[in-house]
């Protein structure tokens, strides 16, 4: 059974750094694409990066909304069934739930990702 579980939230202040991790188990993370989602109270869930199959970070291998490139970087490891998400220079816009995703194809349309983790809070404040 694929099971995806996401770490790594937590409370920081503007500016601050934080990494999500997402692990996941129950299928060969090298044959999925992972997308990290984010949704905030009263608003829709939104894609804030994706990585294809044995694409590691980057901006040549991956997708990011406008609002966080340049902040945000994602990165995979396929050995460790893991796929991060570090997050600089956080801001209060970017407080939500943080959701990893896994599915056949780089998509930044939730409906296209079959597999989810249960979400991890990320609140940005002073």
């Amino acid at each position: 059974q694929a099971q995806l579980v996401e770490s790594g939230g937590g409370l920081v202040q503007p500016g601050g750094s934080l990494t999500l991790s997402c692990t996941v188990s129950g299928f060969p993370l090298d044959e999925y694409v992972i997308g990290w989602f984010r949704q905030a109270p009263g608003k829709e869930r939104e894609a804030v990066s994706c990585t294809g199959r044995n694409i590691g970070g980057g901006i040549g291998g991956a997708y990011y909304a406008d609002s966080v490139k340049g902040r945000f970087t994602i990165s995979r490891d396929n050995a460790k069934n893991t796929v991060y998400l570090q997050m600089n220079r956080l801001k209060a816009e970017d407080t939500a739930v943080y959701y990893c995703a896994a599915g056949p194809n780089l998509s930044r349309d939730p409906l296209r990702y079959p597999y989810w983790g249960q979400g991890t809070q990320v609140t940005v404040s002073s």
